[in-house]
C-alpha cells in the first residue's frame, strides 16, 4: 500500500485519514495539522521522511505559479527543512490542472441560474488560483480578485488577470518574506469569521477559492450563492447550507464526508506515479484522467 501524508500547520480538527484505490493500487491518505505550529510540523516531516510515499505541505504553499512563473514563498522553507527523502508538493499542479475544470463545470450544470444573475466571480486570491483564475476568465467572466483585500487588507478590489500578475510580479518577491501568519489564518484563526468586503460576495454570483478565506470573511447571507472550493469538511458544509449557499463544488473528490486539500490529492498522486518526485502539469493531468477526478456538485439548497 501506497502512503501519502499532508502535514498541514491548519488545525488539528479537520485531521483525517482515508483509504482509497487508485489505478488499482490502494493508498492510505492521511492529513496531520500542527495548529499553527510550523516548527512541530517541520519536525513532523522528520520524522516521517524516507518512511512514506509523498508528503504535501497542508495549511501553506511553498510557492505560487502565476501563468507560468513560480514566486516561492521564503517565509514557509523553515517548514520542510529537514526533508532529504520523501518527495513533497503543496498542491501547485493540482491548483493547475484539476481546477481548471471548474468554470466549465459550474458554466454548463448551473446554467440557468449563471444566465439569470451574471456571469460574476469573486475569487479570494487569483494568483494563489491560478488555475481557477484563468479557467474563469476563458470562460467569460467578469471577476474580482481579492489578494489585496483578503491576504494584505488593502481596499482595492483588482479586475483583470493583468492586474493579478501585475501584483505578483510587484508585490510577491516582498510578501513572500513576511511571516506567513500574517497573509494566511492558520491553526484556531483558521475557525473565526471576520465578515470583510463583503461589497464583494453581494455583487458576485460564484464565490471561489480557498475555504478558509471563503469562511472568514463571507458575509451572514449567503443565499443563493454558488461556492467553489475544496478542503470541505461536514462542518464546513453545514455552515454553507446555513448561511444559504445554493450549490457547492468542491474541486477535489469528496471521501467519506470531506474533500481534501489540494496538496493530498497531489500527494497521493506522486505516490502512485512511482516516479519519486514532483510531476510535471501534463503528467498530472495524465494521471487525472485516468482515474477520472472532477470537480464535484452538491446542492445545499
Amino acid at each position: 500500500m501506497k502512503h501519502a501524508v499532508s502535514i498541514s500547520i491548519g488545525s488539528s480538527k479537520r485531521n483525517k485519514s482515508v483509504e482509497i484505490e487508485l489505478l488499482g493500487e490502494k493508498v492510505l491518505i492521511e492529513r496531520i495539522g500542527t495548529d499553527g505550529d510550523m516548527e512541530k510540523a517541520a519536525l513532523k516531516f522528520k520524522e516521517l521522511d524516507g518512511k512514506v510515499d509523498a508528503f504535501g505541505v497542508g495549511g501553506a504553499d511553498l510557492g505560487l505559479m502565476v501563468d507560468g512563473t513560480w514566486y516561492p514563498l521564503h517565509s514557509v522553507k523553515p517548514m520542510v527543512k529537514y526533508i532529504r527523502h520523501t518527495p513533497v508538493v503543496d498542491g501547485t499542479g493540482v491548483k493547475n490542472t484539476l481546477e481548471k475544470l471548474a468554470a466549465p463545470l459550474v458554466t454548463e450544470k448551473l446554467k440557468d441560474i449563471i444566465e439569470a444573475q451574471g456571469k460574476k466571480v469573486l475569487i479570494m486570491t487569483g494568483s494563489d488560483r491560478w488555475g481557477l483564475t484563468e479557467s474563469f476568465a476563458q470562460a467569460g467572466y467578469q471577476a474580482v480578485y481579492g489578494d489585496l483585500m483578503y491576504s494584505l487588507d488593502i481596499p482595492i478590489p483588482i479586475r483583470s488577470t493583468r492586474g493579478v500578475k501585475i501584483l505578483a510580479a510587484l508585490l510577491l518577491p516582498i510578501a513572500s518574506r513576511l511571516p506567513f501568519e500574517w497573509i494566511y489564518p492558520t491553526g484556531e484563526k483558521q475557525e473565526e469569521r471576520k465578515p470583510k468586503y463583503t461589497e464583494h460576495f453581494k455583487w458576485a454570483t460564484v464565490i471561489a477559492g480557498d475555504c478558509h478565506y471563503i469562511k472568514r470573511y463571507m458575509p451572514d447571507d449567503m443565499a443563493g450563492k454558488i461556492v467553489v472550493t475544496n478542503t470541505t469538511t461536514p462542518a464546513d458544509i453545514e455552515l454553507f447550507r446555513k448561511t444559504g449557499v445554493r450549490y457547492l463544488v468542491t474541486t477535489t473528490p469528496v471521501l467519506e464526508g470531506r474533500s481534501f486539500g489540494t496538496n493530498m490529492i497531489e500527494a497521493a498522486l506522486v505516490a502512485i506515479s512511482g516516479k519519486n518526485r514532483a510531476l510535471t502539469l501534463d503528467e498530472y493531468t495524465d494521471l487525472l484522467k485516468k482515474i477520472n477526478f472532477q470537480p464535484q456538485l452538491q446542492q445545499l439548497n
